[in-house]
């Protein structure tokens, strides 16, 4: 009779460098990072002392360089690389990491230009390296809920998807994302239209036709703050998308409108201000992501969500550590990572058909 077997020995982390310490990089790469099995914060890069010793403060085993050139010298000592830097830095960078031998994840928008990412995604596949985009509203918990909708068949055939990142900000932040210099990719268009776009895809798929606005309406802003994409997707499914700074009055996050039923949903998911509060995914036991029941979603036909029509509908928890989770997991089997370069370039060819239309106020038609 054979003897107990030994149990294989647990694979050491995957060690894990982040390239800025900004919004992106030190409210949502690090604490999703540091938070993740499998994983491991080795190294964070900024030059700005005073992100520097945040950085140090919070996660004490961190180290911490200046430059990225610092990092990519010490290339053999990572497995892995997060471009968590302004929007113009994402193509150099992501570059620079990808002829270093590292794999790479790519903050949204992966690059300015579907060409870009088209460019960067044949690197990564020269090189036998994983390139990824953090698209984390995937993970949302309204975006979930309503993929379940979707494929269960509780909504019919789907007709409208109506999706909003709505913000009431009048005033100015400053900042790279208001610059009106192109090659800084600032503005709402590619910042939350990004998110807005990734999600119509996955949902419905391919686009035919796209038709926008974008309008600058803040005194003294240079970039976009109030944009509208209406998209017809190849299903017959058509998506109108809303991002905005200057809205008053909050319209629904989602309103679907199927054959059988419709969907609404207020609020945004809660992971955002948890991470902003200085939460790390499972520190805390159960309840990441959920959200208490007022805030549910209502599904139901001929009725009115507020004034109590239809029925409630339980969100589904939040998920924005199944990203770097699936991450790991695609570093360690080869597999195909939770968000590729492919689909990034999709979403961008639709932002540029965006911007296009827009600017020169007529619909785009996209061939397949």
């Amino acid at each position: 009779m054979d003897g107990p077997t030994t149990p294989a020995p647990a694979a050491p982390p995957l060690r894990t460098g982040i390239l800025g310490y900004g919004l992106a990089g030190s409210v949502f790469h690090a604490p999703l990072i540091a938070g993740t099995p499998g994983l491991v914060l080795d190294t964070v890069v900024t030059g700005n002392p005073e992100r520097q010793q945040q950085a140090r403060e919070r996660y004490p085993d961190v180290r911490v360089a200046a430059t990225a050139e610092e990092l990519l010298a010490r290339a053999g000592e990572l497995d892995l690389v997060v471009i968590a830097s302004p929007n113009r830095t994402h193509v150099p960078l992501a570059t620079a990491a990808l002829e270093a031998g590292l794999p790479v994840v790519v903050d949204k928008p992966i690059a300015g230009t579907a060409a870009e990412a088209e460019a960067l995604r044949e690197l990564a596949a020269k090189r036998g390296l994983m390139l990824s985009v953090f698209q984390n509203r995937r993970w949302d918990n309204d975006f979930l809920t309503l993929r379940k909708l979707v494929e269960d068949g509780a909504l019919g055939d789907v007709l409208r998807f109506e999706s909003r990142f709505e913000r009431w900000r009048p005033q100015l932040k400053g900042g790279w994302r208001e610059s009106g210099d192109p090659a800084e990719v600032g503005g709402l268009l590619y910042d939350l239209g990004s998110h807005l776009v990734d999600q119509a895809l996955t949902l419905f798929g391919p686009v035919a036709r796209v038709y926008a606005e974008s309008d600058v309406r803040r005194a003294g802003a240079q970039a976009d703050d109030d944009t509208f994409i209406a998209l017809t997707h190849l299903s017959g499914v058509r998506s109108h998308l809303w991002a905005s700074a200057v809205t008053a009055q909050l319209g629904p996050r989602f309103r679907v409108l199927g054959s059988r039923a419709g969907y609404v949903k207020y609020g945004l998911d809660p992971q955002e201000a948890a991470l902003r509060d200085g939460h790390i995914p499972g520190e805390g036991g159960e309840g990441w992501g959920a959200e208490p029941e007022q805030a549910w979603g209502r599904l139901g036909a001929g009725e009115s969500p507020l004034t109590g029509g239809g029925q409630p509908v339980p969100t589904l928890p939040g998920d924005y550590p199944a990203y770097y989770k699936a991450v790991a997991q695609a570093l360690r089997t080869g597999g195909e990572p939770p968000v590729t370069a492919a689909e990034a370039a999709a979403a961008l060819r639709v932002l540029e058909a965006a911007r296009l239309s827009a600017a020169e106020g007529r619909t785009v038609e996209l061939t397949a």
